[in-house]
């Protein structure tokens, strides 16, 4: 009998064990999707930069763009280019392009922001997006300002702390070289 119940609780905290891998699993997949989303739309706006190369300048964002912010104005309703692809990335950051009955496929509280960083030679330009994270992470560095404080959750939140662990955030910096014949 002793050996029937020792058995049973060996099998119960397996299962237990393996209940609870699943879910780290589950959040790791999570996590790992919208990073992917993210490099994506950050991808969307480097490019859009470079092809439009001697209008760089007017993409950098006085302010955040995305969830959260001002609305995003109708890209068909744009009178430049830069406009227009800035109002298509602020729909994209929103989730715009996701239909209504697939929102597990918006990144979460997606927000971008473009900085120019300057350069010796080259315009440079940094590229950035952020999210809310699922659990508490690494804090992003403090001379990233995309987003900072907007990711701290109230208590309730799966995805709760004050010092902006929530935060993901990837980033690239592009560059834009003088091509003047000298």
């Amino acid at each position: 009998m002793i050996e029937i119940l020792l058995t049973l609780s060996v099998m119960v905290i397996g299962m237990w064990a393996m209940l609870d891998l699943h879910t780290r699993l589950q959040v790791s997949e999570f996590e790992a999707y919208q990073r992917t989303q993210a490099l994506a739309l950050l991808d969307d706006m480097a490019n859009r930069i470079m092809a439009n190369r001697k209008e760089a300048a007017a993409y950098v964002t006085d302010s955040v763009r995305g969830i959260g912010t001002l609305p995003c104005s109708n890209p068909a309703e744009s009178s430049t280019l830069v406009a227009h692809d800035q109002a298509e990335w602020c729909q994209a950051l929103r989730g715009s392009a996701v239909g209504r009955l697939d929102e597990a496929a918006r990144i979460i509280a997606g927000r971008g922001c473009v900085e120019a960083v300057g350069g010796l030679l080259e315009e440079e330009y940094l590229v950035t997006v952020v999210w809310q994270g699922a659990t508490p992470l690494a804090q992003p560095p403090a001379t990233l300002s995309c987003g900072k404080d907007q990711y701290n959750q109230p208590a309730d939140s799966s995805c709760a702390d004050s010092d902006d662990r929530c935060r993901r955030y990837v980033s690239t910096l592009v560059h834009i070289a003088s091509l003047s014949a000298g």
